[in-house]
C-alpha cells in the first residue's frame, strides 16, 4: 500500500495544457521549438543509413525535451537573440540524446518511453557509435554560436555528465552509499545538464555574472529535484504512465534516494535483504514486493519526495531577483510540477 506522499508522486494529475506549467511553455515557445526540431532532423542526415535510422527511432519516442525548452525559455526571459538559441537548444538535445543511448548500453536496460530501447532493437555496438556521432554534432553546433563561454558550459557539462555516470556505476551494488554520494552523482549526471540548459540562455542574452549564476543555480537544482523523483517513481509509479519497466532501479542494483533512505533505520534482517539483492543482485520474483514494503515501512518515498521539495523551492528563490515576466513565472510553476508529475 503507498503512502500519501507516494500517491501524490505517482497518481494521474489530470493536468490540462491550460494547468500544467511544462505545456504552457511549451505552448508559449511552440514556434521556436519548431526551428529547434528542424535543425534536430537536419543535423541527424548521413551518408551512413543507419544513423539517421537509429537516431531518430529514439528522438521519434517522444520525451519531454525539458533541456532545449529551458534553453529556450532562458533565452526568451532575457529577451535575448532567439535565433541563435536554436542551434543551442538542438545541441542540448543532442547530448541528451547521446548520454540516453550510452546508458541503456551500459544499464542494459529494454526499454524507454514505452518503446523498446535502440540498443535493443539496432545493437550495443550501434548505440554507442550513433551516441558517439550525437556527441559530435553537438560540438558542430555549439561551435556555430561563436562563443568561447557557451562552448566552454556545454563541453564541460558534457564531461560531468561522464564523470557522474561513471561515479554511478562504481556506486552501483554498494549498499554503503551515502546521501552526499547519491546526490553528487545526480547532480552530475543529471542536473549539469539542466544548469548547462538555462546558463547558456543568460550568456548568450549578454546577462551579468549574478544573472547568469541564478540560471546557473535555478538549472542546477530544478535538474536534481527532477532526479530524485524519477528515482521515487521507480519504486511507485504507473508503469504504463512512465514509459519504462518499474523497478529497473533495484534490479540494477541502483542506490537512489528511496533504497537509502529505508537503510539509514534498516534492521539487521532488512540490511541482509538489501545486501543480497542490490549488493549481490541475487532475487527472486516477490523481491521487488518486499523491497517497497520496506520502502514504505521506514516512510522512504515521503522522505525521497520531501528531499526533491526542498531542491525544486530553491530553484524557484534562485529566480526571486530577476523582473517578473511570464516566462519567469513558468519557470517558477515548473519546479513545483516536478514534483507532483507522474512520468
Amino acid at each position: 500500500m503507498q503512502n500519501q506522499s507516494a500517491q501524490r508522486a505517482t497518481n494521474d494529475t489530470n493536468n490540462t495544457a491550460e494547468d500544467n506549467p511544462l505545456n504552457r511553455l511549451s505552448d508559449l515557445l511552440d514556434a521556436d521549438m519548431d526551428k529547434v526540431n528542424a535543425l534536430i532532423i537536419q543535423n541527424m542526415r548521413s551518408d551512413v543509413p543507419l544513423i539517421p535510422k537509429l537516431a531518430q527511432y529514439l528522438i521519434s519516442a517522444g520525451g519531454k525535451r525539458i533541456r532545449p525548452l529551458l534553453t529556450l525559455a532562458s533565452t526568451a526571459l532575457f529577451d535575448g537573440p532567439m535565433d541563435k538559441s536554436y542551434h543551442l537548444a538542438a545541441a542540448v538535445e543532442f547530448i541528451h540524446t547521446a548520454t540516453l543511448l550510452h546508458d541503456d548500453v551500459v544499464d542494459e536496460s529494454f526499454e524507454r518511453r514505452g518503446k523498446k530501447t535502440a540498443n535493443l532493437v539496432f545493437g550495443n555496438q550501434a548505440s554507442v557509435l550513433v551516441g558517439d556521432f550525437l556527441f559530435s554534432k553537438s560540438f558542430q553546433m555549439m561551435v556555430e554560436s561563436g562563443s568561447l563561454d557557451i562552448l566552454r558550459i556545454l563541453s564541460s557539462a558534457s564531461a560531468v555528465i561522464a564523470q557522474g555516470e561513471v561515479l554511478q556505476l562504481a556506486a552501483t551494488n554498494d549498499i554503503e552509499t551515502d546521501m552526499p554520494t547519491y546526490l553528487h552523482i545526480i547532480e552530475s549526471k543529471t542536473a549539469a545538464l539542466f544548469a548547462a540548459s538555462c546558463e547558456v540562455g543568460a550568456v548568450l542574452s549578454d546577462q551579468d555574472e549574478n544573472t547568469v549564476t541564478a540560471m546557473r543555480t535555478y538549472g542546477t537544482k530544478l535538474g536534481t529535484a527532477f532526479q530524485i523523483i524519477d528515482d521515487a517513481l521507480d519504486y511507485a509509479a504507473d508503469q504504463e504512465k512512465l514509459g519504462k519497466e518499474i523497478g529497473d532501479d533495484f534490479k540494477e542494483g541502483k542506490m537512489t534516494a528511496p533504497v537509502i533512505f529505508a537503510l539509514e533505520n534498516a534492521s539487521e534482517e532488512e540490511r541482509i535483504f538489501w545486501k543480497r539483492t542490490l549488493g549481490y543482485k541475487k532475487q527472486e520474483d516477490t523481491d521487488f514486493d518486499h523491497a517497497m514494503e520496506i520502502i514504505t515501512s521506514h516512510n522512504a518515498l515521503d522522505k525521497t519526495i520531501a528531499l526533491a521539495k526542498k531542491y525544486a523551492d530553491d530553484a524557484t528563490k534562485a529566480l526571486s531577483a530577476l523582473p517578473n515576466s511570464q516566462v519567469k513565472t513558468l519557470l517558477c510553476d515548473l519546479t513545483g510540477y516536478t514534483i507532483t508529475r507522474s512520468f
